[in-house]
């Protein structure tokens, strides 16, 4: 049995097609009761990046523009795939050497033309709504970045989990949560007086190995979780549009955030991500009510396993992957090549953001 977060007549409306379900996950998946019609997984422990999935960025950005002292300049050469040596191995070093992953670089010392080397990697997708997002990663222990997991409409829609690795010390082991906002904004992005930002420490440092780092982003809500323990819940400035899942590592030596430049290359290694999520894209809703005629069908829905424990160790670090088991990521395609690909984030319901068609799914 379940319950409709909307009207029963216009929920009901998309399952009256004469389609049938045809093999498992059709409806979506299934985080804490809440229905998702979409997935993009990466393993970067395995994965050479030669893939339509994430874009690494290219671009420079000036001391001025960056708010610091330096500026900052990514480059794809910092973005460096670091896959096992073994492909049954999930822990150990990958074949570059240093920790296995997907490797996220700052150059280090004084950079002459003012501009820090940075690393910035975009997912393809820009029609990611309302999901759950997660993201394993080792934080530099170098003095003087920023690592940084989160979601981006614009920059005042904005879900953000940074950790700053000046703040690292034996007693203090914190995690920054930020929603931006159009307050922050007037307060020139500093979201410390607006309520959605919150310093939170966790009972681990997060340079000393992989943890998963997770938001939950509703209508109503974000939750932030560390391997899948409750961190904070904030329930103002909710993003309202569909937008891009960033993984970046960077520096400007503003000393109030970032600090650095660093001494040395600073290296922050990402062994995977995983969303799952609504898409505002109209190709897809429409595929999506093609395939699911009834999401109370045996395995039409697919629930999402937990995390609970720091993927670390070929046992831990061995988590579970929808897209490397057959038959449960039914037409879950990225990119099909077309130039018009990306949505422009638009709501289900045109403007009314209350009560989208999919919204937060609905109850099992």
């Amino acid at each position: 049995m379940f319950v409709a977060p909307c009207s029963t007549l216009a929920f009901f409306a998309v399952f009256l097609l004469p389609s049938l379900v045809r093999s498992d996950c059709e409806c979506g998946y299934v985080v804490d009761d809440i229905l998702y019609t979409d997935l993009l997984e990466t393993d970067f422990l395995h994965d050479d990046l030669v893939s339509t999935e994430w874009q690494a960025q290219e671009y420079s950005v000036t001391p001025e523009e960056s708010r610091g002292p330096y500026g900052k300049h990514a480059l794809p050469g910092n973005v460096v795939p670091n896959p096992t040596k073994n492909k049954y191995d999930w822990s150990g070093d990958g074949v570059k050497g240093s920790d296995a992953g997907l490797q996220l670089i700052v150059g280090g010392g004084v950079p002459q033309d003012k501009l820090i080397p940075v690393a910035e990697l975009v997912s393809v997708r820009d029609d990611m709504f309302y999901g759950s997002y997660r993201a394993a990663m080792k934080l530099t222990g170098t003095n003087g970045t920023c690592g940084a997991f989160f979601w981006y409409r614009n920059d005042t829609q904005e879900i953000d989990m940074e950790f700053l690795s000046s703040q690292y010390n034996e007693t203090s082991s914190p995690v920054n949560l930020v929603l931006q906002s159009p307050e922050s904004a007037r307060d020139g992005f500093d979201a410390s007086a607006t309520g959605t930002f919150d310093l939170q420490q966790l009972p681990f440092a997060p340079d000393d190995g992989f943890h998963e780092y997770r938001f939950d982003w509703s209508p109503e809500a974000v939750t932030f979780y560390a391997d899948g323990k409750l961190v904070e819940t904030m329930r103002s400035s909710i993003p309202t549009a569909a937008g891009h899942i960033t993984l970046s590592h960077w520096s400007n030596g503003n000393p109030l955030w970032s600090g650095g430049p660093p001494e040395e290359d600073a290296i922050t290694t990402v062994e995977y991500f995983k969303g799952y999520f609504n898409s505002s894209d109209p190709k897809r809703v429409a595929d999506w009510e093609k395939r699911c005629t009834d999401p109370t069908k045996e395995n039409a829905t697919c629930e999402v396993p937990a995390v609970d424990a720091a993927p670390n160790g070929n046992a831990s670090a061995k988590t579970y992957f929808f897209t490397q088991d057959s038959g449960k990521a039914p037409n879950q395609t990225v990119d099909d090549g077309s130039s018009d690909k990306k949505s422009l984030g638009t709501s289900l319901f045109g403007t009314d953001m209350r009560c989208p068609r999919i919204q937060s799914g609905f109850s099992t």
